[in-house]
């Protein structure tokens, strides 16, 4: 039976959310404010979570949904050698006005982007908005 030493720790993700991309700042303030941080415990290859970023933002650009840091964080995706192994997780603000997402080396231990969505229906005229 495991001892409570023996358990791996939680990563203290406010702490690793230091300036990676413009959407960092607004993710530790959600964290403050009660948001839910979540991650995930497998690891994806780098092309898949890289694949997965680049779309998100395609579509978020065609429908007009605001974000932060996912330019930034598809271009440090693109980056990273095709073969490494990735983790991501999610923090959810308290009020669900905004979603991030967490980009993590294999080990979870290093902060490598974040990117955040803004909980909202898309524009009419679509366009992309940022977060000031």
């Amino acid at each position: 039976m495991a001892t409570e030493d023996e358990t791996p720790s939680q990563p203290d993700i406010t702490a690793m959310l230091k300036d990676r991309t413009s959407a960092c700042e607004a993710a530790r303030d959600a964290i403050a404010a009660g948001g839910e941080v979540m991650l995930y415990d497998g690891q994806a290859p780098q092309w898949m979570v890289f694949g997965i970023a680049a779309a998100r933002l395609k579509w978020s650009l065609k429908i007009g949904l605001t974000t932060v840091g996912l330019d930034e964080t598809v271009e440090i995706l693109r980056a990273l050698h095709r073969d490494e192994l990735l983790r991501t997780g999610n923090i959810v603000a308290a009020n669900r006005s905004w979603f991030y997402t967490l980009y993590l080396d294999a080990t979870g231990t290093e902060l490598l982007a974040c990117s955040g969505v803004k909980n909202e229906r898309p524009s009419r005229r679509g366009g992309h908005k940022l977060q000031p």
